[in-house]
């Protein structure tokens, strides 16, 4: 068995030897290829980058500044991050792009939301919680379809499919929404007294007239002392537009014309619904015909016994007169030919007529305080019977109006207080509710009339007040 041969110790030339061939081996490695320092450039950005990115960054150490950066992206990420230029600074900032726009709030048709005279300024924001707040207030609060609508924005984002789903119902139901309702259910009524429609200028005295614009949001008042004046109705100002005193001219009557611009005044006369015509109640059983147009007169019909009023059909095709003999005539406007006469049932002395909208019902009242209402498929019988006998007022029955939707026929007497009741249709049983029980509110009243939408009812009475109420079944004005 051989023995293994010993390594013999190198001696200072090896160990030169042994460094020279070290030198050459790190020589070696050292020497890279064009490619690999390429890539190695690209994912360390060199060696005077990687010195850069492991210098302490804001109070970081190189391990921290590491440690963050491999928690979140990859270096070539943040090598990518780090080529951006740094965000430059605005030279110079408006102070007034924070701030919110200012409105106007002398211009007249913003004077009614200014609370003092300080307010001449509002923001958008503040503008659009007043006009929110009268809006409100002309509603007699917040309809449903907008407090839907205040809910769902208060909604988390989870309830978002829900969200469409109502609000698809929504959009199939609207239509024509703020202009209609439901039927209007009997018994009671929602109804909620207002601010005097006349409030701006109250009357000194009787105050005979009240109507509501046919297009606009305005109510027409006057009386007998001398004056007509014109109001926007908002439900809790009702400010004043215009008064016109005529000297020594008491007025009985005023009325719109049918396109909404002038003011008519008589002692008793009708304006026809297409606006052709001006009906005036002259004396001896007289109707007097008059063109709106040309102001010429057209012609007469004649009555046996006084008139006492009259009425034109929603077309303006036929008028309806009542006689103080307890009569009804029923005229054609062309011909001018009465096409037919009947007694109303149980009337002695007729005191008020009115036709609905729809032209489906004729209500005549009498001194009794009976008032009949008949169908108008019955009108051409020589001896109608009434669908319904309304024995509510107890003294003669002085004012009749139905509103827009003929869901409600108002009759009143103005021989006592609180005689009033509102009818509802077609059951014609009265609301319980209205006027207020042992409440004395309502004074003598003298005509009454409904908003073009039903939404607001208003009662002109001898203190010289137009009462005004909110009908909070009907959603528009």
């Amino acid at each position: 068995m051989s023995a293994r041969p010993k390594k013999r110790r190198a001696g200072p030339q090896g160990e030169d030897a042994e460094r020279r061939k070290n030198l050459k081996r790190l020589q070696v490695v050292g020497e890279q290829s064009e490619v690999e320092r390429r890539l190695e450039e690209l994912l360390f950005g060199g060696e005077e980058a990687l010195l850069e990115r492991l210098q302490p960054a804001q109070g970081k150490d190189v391990d921290q500044t590491l440690l963050d950066e491999d928690s979140s992206d990859s270096e070539v990420e943040n090598e990518a991050k780090t080529s951006f230029p740094p965000r430059k600074k605005a030279a110079w900032v408006d102070e007034e792009d924070g701030a919110e726009d200012q409105v106007e709030m002398t211009h007249r048709f913003r004077k009614d939301l200014v609370k003092s005279s300080k307010e001449k300024t509002l923001t958008v924001r503040k503008l659009h919680q007043r006009l929110r707040e009268q809006f409100q207030s002309a509603m007699g609060g917040t309809p449903s379809w907008a407090e839907r609508k205040d809910k769902k924005k208060k909604k988390d984002k989870g309830d978002s499919a829900e969200e469409s789903d109502d609000d698809e119902d929504l959009l199939r139901k609207t239509g024509n929404f703020v202009s209609t309702s439901a039927a209007l259910p009997k018994g009671v009524i929602q109804i909620k007294n207002c601010t005097d429609a006349n409030h701006a200028r109250p009357s000194t005295c009787n105050l005979t007239t009240t109507q509501f614009h046919p297009l606009a949001q305005v109510i027409l008042t006057a009386g007998k002392d001398q004056a007509i004046s014109l109001f926007q109705v908002d439900g809790t100002m009702n400010p004043k537009i215009q008064s016109v005193c005529l000297e020594k001219f008491p007025v009985f009557k005023a009325r719109f014309s049918a396109d909404g611009m002038q003011e008519w005044q008589a002692r008793k006369f009708e304006v026809s619904p297409d606006g052709l015509f001006l009906l005036f109640i002259g004396s001896f059983g007289y109707l007097h015909l008059l063109s709106t147009k040309t102001n010429e007169f057209v012609g007469s019909m004649k009555i046996n016994g006084p008139a006492i009023g009259a009425a034109f059909s929603p077309d303006g095709s036929t008028v309806y007169a009542n006689s103080d003999e307890g009569d009804v005539y029923v005229w054609d406007v062309k011909s001018r030919r009465c096409v037919n006469r009947f007694t109303d049932e149980g009337c002695l002395k007729g005191t008020c007529i009115a036709v609905s909208h729809n032209g489906q019902y004729l209500a005549c009242g009498c001194n009794s305080g009976i008032v009949n209402v008949y169908s108008r498929d019955s009108l051409n019988q020589t001896s109608p019977k009434p669908i319904k006998s309304i024995t509510n007022l107890v003294t003669a029955a002085s004012s009749l109006a139905f509103n827009p939707t003929t869901e409600i026929l108002a009759i009143a007497s103005k021989d006592a207080d609180d005689a009033v009741k509102l009818i509802h249709i077609p059951s014609f049983t009265a609301f319980s509710n209205f006027p207020m029980f042992r409440r004395k509110t309502i004074h003598l009243a003298q005509e009454m009339d409904f908003s073009p939408r039903s939404g607001f009812f208003s009662i002109a009475n001898n203190q010289g007040k137009a009462l005004l109420y909110r009908v909070k079944h009907y959603t528009d004005f």
